[in-house]
């Protein structure tokens, strides 16, 4: 006879907002590998492409669902790393505009796309870990 699989203890959170939690941070890592694999930068495509860009809608849909959760943390971490990563793209087309700043423009968005693709990274093995993440 098999033994049942046993499952992880998900903390009293449905099963569905783990499965669209992990579902959003799949939206992101598309976004990043896009970025990397076409003209566009991590960054940008981060911001930009519409896998990300349906991953925060469904962050703020479903924020509700998650208050007072473990899940919290994860949809907060998703959420602050999208609008953070805007911002430095603001910050980088700034530097971009004046002749001595593009230099340090590129360093940004080099900087940028690995801290994009660290915090889905990070965030996505919390979420396999059944654990909440920091912030």
């Amino acid at each position: 006879m098999q033994e049942p699989v046993p499952q992880p203890d998900l903390q009293g959170v449905r099963p569905s907002l783990v499965q669209l939690t992990h579902f959003i941070y799949g939206l992101h890592a598309i976004a990043v590998l896009v970025g990397i694999t076409s003209a566009a930068t991590v960054a940008g495509g981060f911001v930009f492409g519409l896998p990300s860009l349906c991953a925060v809608f469904l962050n703020y849909l479903k924020r509700s669902e998650v208050n007072g959760t473990w899940l919290e943390s994860h949809f907060r971490w998703q959420i602050r790393t999208f609008w953070f990563t805007f911002l430095g793209l603001v910050f980088y087309g700034l530097l971009v505009i004046t002749i001595i700043g593009i230099p340090l423009a590129w360093i940004l968005i080099a900087v940028l796309g690995l801290w994009v693709a660290y915090r889905v990274i990070r965030g996505w093995i919390a979420l396999f870990g059944v654990k909440p993440i920091d912030n």
